[in-house]
């Protein structure tokens, strides 16, 4: 299957300033981050607040720039002049974590869903505004007529949603990056959401980069998966075999930690497989090893990210079973 998106040893740090304004410290947002994602396969990036995950989507989009690394969609290798942002910028869509916060609440939805259309000057006012109406049924948003003349205030969470994956899909792109699309949803309507990202996908090939904390969703909806800790993708694989069987004891704790509804756990007390530590470990070495229960000496050192099978690569030294 053809390579949608090939990202290659990106990095991206920033600088911030001590309390006394002089010192400096270094955050490695995101240090040597290298995936692939197919045509029509949902790839998950995931990993707890803070590790990187939206980062890297804004460096892909071009809303950031990378201090080095590369990234190539459909063949091309996007850099940060005008033609080459516009091709990603087309072909890639973002839909966003908060369905409150990411539309503009003075304009219709149908206006918000053909905005796209209109930067990159697709067909006229008629063309767009039909373009528009089908997105929104794609979307299951109907009466269509009706929907598309309210305003975002007018419309349930769940809804706001489908009018932001209608925009992302409006220009026909090749890849949307999804980034924690169910997390502010009610439970109820988080299933319709990733849903109607399956259906679409299935339609219509589109592949997405999925952006989690949320491993449950997760496995529901990914072919393939990346954990991200700390800036580093510390194991990468097919999700089943990932999440079935972690080989990186940071795998392994954000398993603990997924709740299961089962009344049976209702006082049973979860055993997280992960030590309480407020040390943070600088760059040097095992960026998990203050809070893993298996650290070794020589995880003082790097470990890089290894094949540990024809589809696997985990980077740890001790890749518990």
């Amino acid at each position: 299957m053809e390579e949608i998106l090939s990202v290659k040893d990106l990095a991206k740090y920033f600088t911030k300033k001590g309390f006394t304004g002089t010192d400096k410290e270094t955050i490695r947002v995101a240090d040597g981050i290298s995936f692939s994602i197919k045509n029509a396969e949902t790839f998950v990036l995931a990993g707890e607040s803070g590790s990187g995950k939206t980062t890297i989507a804004r460096i892909i989009l071009g809303a950031l720039k990378q201090d080095s690394g590369t990234i190539t969609f459909a063949g091309q290798k996007i850099t940060n002049q005008a033609d080459s942002l516009k091709k990603i910028r087309l072909g890639c869509q973002m839909v966003h974590q908060d369905p409150y916060a990411s539309i503009n609440p003075r304009m219709t939805v149908l206006d918000i869903v053909k905005e796209s259309l209109e930067i990159h000057n697709v067909g006229n006012k008629k063309e767009r505004n039909l373009i528009a109406l089908q997105a929104l049924s794609q979307v299951k948003l109907e009466p269509v007529e009706d929907i598309a003349s309210k305003y975002p205030h007018m419309l349930s969470g769940g809804q706001r949603q489908r009018v932001a994956i209608a925009r992302a899909i409006v220009t026909n792109p090749k890849l949307v990056i999804a980034d924690e699309p169910v997390s502010m949803l009610d439970v109820s309507v988080r299933i319709g959401i990733l849903e109607l990202i399956k259906e679409l996908q299935e339609k219509y090939g589109i592949a997405f980069l999925y952006i989690t904390h949320d491993l449950s969703t997760a496995r529901y909806i990914g072919h393939r998966i990346a954990i991200l800790y700390r800036g580093r993708i510390v194991e990468t694989g097919p999700i089943n075999e990932v999440l079935f069987a972690p080989r990186h004891p940071y795998t392994q704790a954000l398993l603990d930690s997924v709740s299961e509804p089962d009344p049976d756990n209702l006082y049973k007390d979860r055993k997280i497989r992960i030590i309480e530590s407020t040390e943070v470990n600088s760059y040097q070495g095992c960026r998990f090893m203050a809070k893993c229960p298996y650290a070794i000496e020589k995880c003082k050192q790097e470990p890089n990210l290894e094949k540990i099978s024809d589809t696997r690569q985990v980077a740890c030294f001790v890749k518990i079973n």
